[in-house]
């Protein structure tokens, strides 16, 4: 059954779904004028095909969808000037972490303690903010991978191909983003 256009009220979605549009925007973007650019620009999306809305989800989640997909425009604009910076990876040398005998981490690399095991810890501020520092730290597409990975929880195949990078530079990149992620939280967190 279709839901009548008329029931959903346009006049009340910034109220009722700004700051949660927001959020979900800045996790993803870690930037807070392009979320807010993107928030609005949601909402007048939404408003210019409000008659295509069908009802069959809830309000917040067609206006996530529509962010979601302006989010994936973004990260594509980001990672399509970079797409020669992803042809070196396979080729690349990566650090020596590990043993070439034993296949076990060298002494220098070994990964530190995070102090995290407490769950408590995980809800402090303090963690949240150094790991978006972290993040921004990171390459573009980097960010973009990661992101759509780990956080939106999107296949490794339409990662693939909505950035435009082959599976073997995806795993490469998941890969070194986990290790500059984990580096950076131990040297500023720790």
């Amino acid at each position: 059954m279709l839901k009548d256009t008329m029931a959903v009220d346009p006049l009340q979605w910034v109220a009722k779904y700004a700051d949660y549009l927001f959020t979900y925007a800045i996790t993803r973007l870690n930037d807070d004028e392009q979320a807010r650019d993107l928030v609005q620009e949601t909402f007048l999306a939404a408003l210019e095909r409000i008659d295509r809305f069908e009802g069959k989800s809830s309000e917040r989640t067609w206006l996530t969808a529509i962010l979601k997909n302006k989010i994936i425009d973004v990260y594509r604009k980001k990672s399509s000037g970079l797409t020669g910076a992803t042809e070196h990876l396979n080729g690349e040398e990566e650090p020596d972490f590990f043993d070439n005998v034993t296949g076990h981490w060298k002494a220098a690399h070994y990964p530190q303690v995070f102090g995290i095991e407490d769950p408590d810890r995980l809800d402090k501020k303090d963690f949240t903010r150094i790991l978006q520092l972290c993040m921004q730290k990171l390459p573009a597409l980097w960010l973009s991978v990661f992101t759509m990975k780990h956080m939106d929880d999107a296949p490794t195949e339409n990662i693939c191909t909505e950035l435009k990078v082959t599976p073997s530079n995806f795993w490469v990149i998941i890969h070194r983003t986990k290790l500059n992620l984990r580096a950076c939280l131990q040297k500023n967190w720790i």
